[in-house]
């Protein structure tokens, strides 16, 4: 991972800001450091991924410029050709040492030109400027705030560094760009828009066989660029569909026996036997962690401090992922980890088979991808970022999801008697995955690392809160009111860490209860009648 902060003025204190930043230490163990500028502080953490020399740490500078950047920018080596043929000489072998030249070279003009997992603050010391940027996902973490002291602006890689600085902690929006002189306050630095995957005005596709010949492809590619690391890359697998595709076609490109890593309770771990089953399958050396409901319940204050959420399927879901990655961390020297996160959104979940008209699907797919770096994208982020590891999202791959948001979403919807059709018919000839994994029916993660997870999760809300705890309690919250006693678990929990912040979460992230078949009061897909044998 790595983290970064940016103070664009010098009214904070030292005192203040840098145990603010110590916070995240565990995104970048390797190595600190903070660069004073005309106006302001860059400050970074580093966890080595690339060229894991000393060379390549950051602030990166040139001329009066500097940068700080939490991020993989794929197709790297291209890009220092070209800068390289014209007369710029690199002093590492870093992704991000190629940002301050193509920024002298293309201005702002550079984010659309990355294909890229990126969040990064630079300072252009001739003009005092401050540029501030996000991935058009937002798979990298950036968030911003105005200063208590000062009224400045402030940027960081995670909501905790800003507790305590800041009155309003904000996301930054995917996919923008922020102009602002130093020390701006708000309204003073302005926010562009410089990419946009999801909004589709005409389907580029509607032939099912070419569009899974298509999706075929720029899977692969996704997933090549993505093993290009100087340090250990391993994986994450479920044993559902879409890790279980990660892996098979990881394992192919690589050509020799990868390293995966799956999680599940100790009392009914439904996955483990399907990833076990995968990973015999394509020859991996695999390792498996069961968590106990004791450990889930110790754990769970600490995990929603790392989160900075009080969303419901976050939590549930984060919890196997969280331990999971602890292990990996304390046993392994695997530094790099790729996942199966975003394809639900892309494709479907089992609510939208709910889904009453293929343009209802395609708003849904929209508004979800809008919104997942609050959401999946935030939870792997953090679940993997805070055991010192790095993440990366195959299907978050730009060409990726601007292709499969542009094609007609009437052939996204189930309308095959298998969800995520479209996906599976893409692989069905490779031999790559067995057939019952290739044609698994989805399970949520949460649930299938064991149902018990959630419901000893349930079970300790309900013991800890009487109905007329539930009522007092709950009612303190005008927005995002809890519905459930472990909702309220959660938000009481949350606001312990991030007093005043809710508003960092847009919603509860729950089926859309608009459509008939989905107004359910529990996010789980058990809640829902085509459940069916998704838990066996």
């Amino acid at each position: 991972m790595c983290s970064i902060m940016c103070l664009t003025d010098k009214a904070c204190l030292k005192e203040e800001y840098l145990p603010a930043f110590n916070r995240t230490i565990p995104r970048g163990p390797d190595m600190s450091r903070i660069l004073e500028t005309e106006s302001g502080y860059l400050l970074y953490h580093r966890l080595a991924i690339m060229d894991l020399s000393t060379l390549g740490m950051q602030p990166f500078t040139l001329g009066k410029n500097a940068l700080v950047c939490n991020g993989e920018i794929y197709m790297f080596r291209e890009i220092m050709r070209e800068l390289t043929q014209s007369g710029f000489v690199f002093r590492t072998n870093s992704d991000c040492e190629v940002l301050l030249p193509m920024y002298e070279k293309y201005g702002t003009g550079m984010f659309e030109k990355l294909d890229a997992e990126f969040a990064l603050v630079l300072y252009d010391g001739e003009k005092d400027l401050y540029i501030a940027a996000r991935d058009p996902i937002g798979i990298r973490p950036l968030f911003y705030g105005y200063s208590l002291r000062s009224g400045s602006i402030l940027f960081a890689s995670e909501a905790i560094n800003l507790v305590g600085l800041v009155k309003e902690i904000r996301p930054f929006p995917p996919g923008s760009f922020y102009l602002g002189k130093a020390g701006a306050k708000e309204g003073e630095g302005s926010f562009h828009s410089y990419m946009d995957l999801t909004t589709v005005s005409v389907p580029s596709e509607d032939d099912l066989d070419k569009a899974a010949s298509k999706i075929h492809d720029l899977l692969i590619e996704g997933i090549r660029k993505r093993l290009d690391a100087d340090a250990p890359v391993g994986f994450l697998l479920s044993g559902g569909l879409d890790s279980s595709l990660v892996c098979a076609i990881a394992r192919k490109i690589l050509g020799k026996r990868i390293r995966t890593f799956a999680i599940g309770m100790d009392k009914d771990p439904i996955d483990l036997k399907y990833a076990r089953q995968t990973a015999d399958f394509i020859g991996a050396d695999h390792m498996e962690v069961k968590m106990t409901e004791e450990e889930v319940l110790r754990t769970l204050p600490e995990l929603i401090r790392v989160l900075g959420t009080w969303d419901i399927t976050t939590i549930r879901a984060s919890m196997g992922m969280y331990l999971c990655c602890r292990a990996i961390h304390e046993r392994t020297d695997v530094r790099v980890l790729l996942t199966g996160e975003i394809s639900d959104e892309l494709f479907g979940y089992k609510y939208t088979d709910f889904a009453p008209s293929p343009e209802a699907f395609q708003a849904e797919a929209k508004k979800r991808i809008d919104q997942i770096h609050c959401y999946d994208v935030l939870r792997a982020d953090r679940c993997i970022g805070e055991n010192s590891l790095e993440a990366r999202v195959p299907f978050g791959d730009l060409r990726f999801v601007r292709y499969v948001m542009g094609l007609n979403p009437a052939m996204k919807m189930n309308r095959y008697g298998c969800g995520k059709y479209l996906l599976r018919h893409a692989f069905e000839k490779d031999g790559l995955l067995p057939e019952n994994i290739l044609w698994r029916q989805k399970a949520a993660f949460s649930d299938a690392v064991g149902h018990s997870l959630v419901d000893d999760l349930k079970a300790y809300a309900e013991r800890k809160y009487s109905d007329e705890d539930f009522r007092r309690l709950a009612g303190k919250y005008d927005y995002c009111r809890p519905f459930t006693k472990e909702s309220l678990l959660y938000r009481e929990i949350f606001e312990r860490f991030y007093p005043g912040q809710a508003r960092m979460i847009p919603d509860f992230w729950m089926p859309n209860r608009s459509w008939k078949g989905c107004d359910v009061n529990d996010p789980s897909a058990r809640a829902l009648s085509n459940y069916g044998q998704s838990g066996d």
